[in-house]
């Protein structure tokens, strides 16, 4: 039995007003990972397009499977590209996580591309975003600017220095702290070395100053507990291919006695 959840486009809210969120990374260009995951009662899906092998054909299907198991599905596009942001929202993303976000006019650009009112982006109903062309030009812009969620990869160090003026940038809903890249940006010996973790605590409070949440990429419970106690809402928590190899490794541990040698 899993948990009642409410409606994908209500993800934006959700996140909003600070709930506990639970997802995945979806790195396998299939559907079936996505039905999944989404069955069992996960909040959302990140669909990965910048590091993994997921064309349009390939994130249409993913968003689909997305909608068929009642979970969120968010992508992560390979750039602020507003072309590479549009598709995504075209084939019905409620949400778009985009990485080196490194300066509040990035921000606000991102930003652009995914509002219609007040932004840039290209009018389409004919896609699934649209109801294939069934919603009426308005309520269709009025649907999606409402759902549409925003979120910044702090994962620069030149972000650190323009911080709060990234958070500040209106319609920009929360951040996703990018701990992999800050990482190597620093060129540190772990993500949880001094430097690295100074860096989050400066993105932390500076979320919290400007009152929006954020999201974190986690091993697991005990790590996301830590998060959530220094204001974190939302987890990522490994991937599709991630979960399916620690299963897999532990299956084969647990027949590790069956398999020796005679």
């Amino acid at each position: 039995m899993t948990l009642a959840r409410p409606h994908p486009t209500a993800f934006r809210s959700r996140f909003a007003a600070r709930e506990t969120l639970v997802g995945t990374f979806i790195k396998t260009p299939t559907s079936h990972a996505i039905e999944i995951v989404g069955g069992l009662g996960f909040d959302f899906v990140v669909i990965d397009e910048e590091h993994a092998p997921f064309d349009r054909m390939a994130t249409d299907i993913a968003l689909l499977a997305a909608r068929a198991a009642g979970t969120a599905g968010i992508v992560r596009v390979p750039s602020a590209s507003a072309e590479g942001i549009l598709s995504v929202l075209d084939c019905g993303a409620v949400g778009v996580l985009v990485p080196h976000v490194a300066s509040a006019a990035k921000a606000r650009d991102v930003v652009a591309a995914c509002r219609y009112r007040g932004g840039s982006r290209g009018f389409s109903a004919s896609a699934r975003a649209g109801g294939y062309g069934t919603l009426k030009m308005w309520d269709h812009v009025a649907a999606s600017d409402d759902a549409t969620t925003v979120i910044a990869m702090i994962e620069d160090k030149a972000a650190l220095d323009g911080i709060d003026a990234i958070m500040a940038v209106e319609g920009l809903d929360g951040v996703f702290i990018g701990r992999g890249d800050l990482t190597v940006a620093f060129g540190a010996p772990t993500r949880d070395a001094p430097v690295i973790r100074d860096a989050v605590n400066t993105i932390l409070a500076a979320a919290e100053k400007a009152g929006k949440p954020v999201c974190v990429m986690t091993d697991g419970y005990a790590e996301a507990s830590d998060f959530a106690s220094r204001g974190a809402s939302a987890f990522i928590v490994s991937s599709d291919q991630g979960l399916m190899k620690k299963a897999a490794a532990q299956t084969l541990t647990d027949f590790a006695p069956l398999r020796k040698p005679a």
